[in-house]
C-alpha cells in the first residue's frame, strides 16, 4: 500500500511539474501585462515538434534537440509578442485575451499542416524500460522531468530573487510606469517575459513528449490543467503557480489510482471549485480591497 501510495505521487509529481513549468509561463505573463496568453498551450505544441523535427531530420542528440526545441520556440514567442502584443497593447484586456484566443487557432492550424495530425514520437532522455528500486517501478523520464524541474525551479528563485534582470521584471509586474521612471526598460522586460514564458512551454512539451507523444492539439488538455493549477495557487503568484501545478499533478494520480482512471481528469476541477468556494483568491493569493 506504501508502495503504491508512493509510486502515485512520484508519477503525479512529475505530470504536476509540466503543468508548473506551463502555469509558470501563463503566470509571468499575467503579471507582466495583466492578459491571459491563451497560446500558451501552442508553445508546449511546438516545443515537442521543434525537438522531434531537429532530432528525425538533422540527428542531433536527444538533448541538443530539446534545448534547440526550446529555444525556437522562445523565438516564436518573441515574434508571437511583437505581432500580436505590441500592436494592442494600449487596447482593452479582452481585446489582447481574444487575440491570444485568435493565435492558438492559427498555430494549431499551422502545427497540423507542418507536421500532420498523427501523434509523434520522442525518445526518452534515459532510454526506455523500468527502473525498479525495491516495490518501486518508476520510469526514467518522470525523473528527467523531477530532476529538470528542481533545476529550472531554482534558477527561477535565482533569477527573481538574486539577479538585476528579475527584480527588473518584478518591477515591471508591479507597477509599469514607475518602473519607466526608474529607468527600466519597460517593453524589453515584457518582451523578455514572453521569450521566457513561451521557451517554458516548450520545455514542457519536450520533456513529456516521450510519454504522451505530440500531436496539435496536444497542449488543449495540458493548458487547461497548467490554469487550474495558477488558479488553485493564486492567478499571477510565481510560487502558486508551481506549487499548484505540483498539487494538481498529485491529486490526480491519486484519485485516478484509488477512486477511477477514467475520470481522473475531472478530479483536478471538482478541487478547484472545492478551493474556489472556500477560499477565492487561491492558495498564495492575495484578496484586493477596491476603494470607493
Amino acid at each position: 500500500m506504501v508502495s503504491t501510495v508512493l509510486q502515485l505521487v512520484i508519477n503525479g509529481l512529475a505530470m504536476g511539474a509540466i503543468y508548473a513549468m506551463i502555469g509558470l509561463g501563463i503566470a509571468l505573463i499575467f503579471r507582466a501585462v495583466q492578459a491571459v496568453n491563451f497560446a500558451q498551450g501552442e508553445f508546449v505544441v511546438f516545443g515537442g515538434f521543434f525537438a522531434i523535427t531537429l532530432f528525425n531530420a538533422l540527428n542531433m542528440p536527444v538533448w541538443v534537440s530539446i534545448i534547440g526545441g526550446v529555444l525556437l520556440t522562445a523565438i516564436l514567442g518573441y515574434l508571437f509578442q511583437r505581432l500580436v502584443y505590441v500592436p494592442l497593447q494600449k487596447a482593452a484586456t479582452i481585446t489582447i485575451v481574444v487575440a491570444t484566443m485568435g493565435v492558438s487557432i492559427i498555430l494549431k492550424d499551422v502545427s497540423r499542416i507542418i507536421w500532420g495530425a498523427v501523434p509523434r514520437s520522442f525518445p526518452e532522455l534515459l532510454g526506455s524500460g523500468i527502473i525498479v528500486i525495491g516495490d518501486l517501478y518508476l520510469v526514467p523520464q518522470n525523473l528527467v522531468i523531477l530532476c529538470a524541474a528542481l533545476i529550472l525551479f531554482a534558477v527561477q528563485y535565482i533569477l527573481f530573487e538574486r539577479t538585476f534582470l528579475g527584480k527588473q521584471m518584478q518591477a515591471v509586474a508591479q507597477d509599469k510606469e514607475a518602473a519607466a521612471l526608474m529607468g527600466i526598460k519597460v517593453n524589453r522586460m515584457i518582451a523578455f517575459t514572453f521569450l521566457y514564458s513561451s521557451g517554458l512551454a516548450a520545455l514542457a512539451g519536450a520533456l513529456i513528449a516521450p510519454i504522451t507523444y505530440v500531436w496539435p492539439t496536444m497542449g488543449s488538455g495540458l493548458v487547461q490543467k497548467a490554469f487550474v493549477a495558477t488558479i488553485l495557487g493564486g492567478f499571477g503568484s510565481v510560487t502558486g503557480a508551481i506549487l499548484g501545478g505540483l498539487f494538481v499533478g498529485v491529486i490526480e494520480a491519486l484519485c485516478g489510482g484509488f477512486i477511477s482512471s477514467v475520470y481522473q481528469d475531472a478530479f483536478a476541477f471538482i478541487v478547484l471549485i472545492i478551493v474556489l468556494i472556500v477560499r477565492p483568491m487561491g492558495f498564495f493569493g492575495e484578496e484586493t480591497v477596491e476603494k470607493a
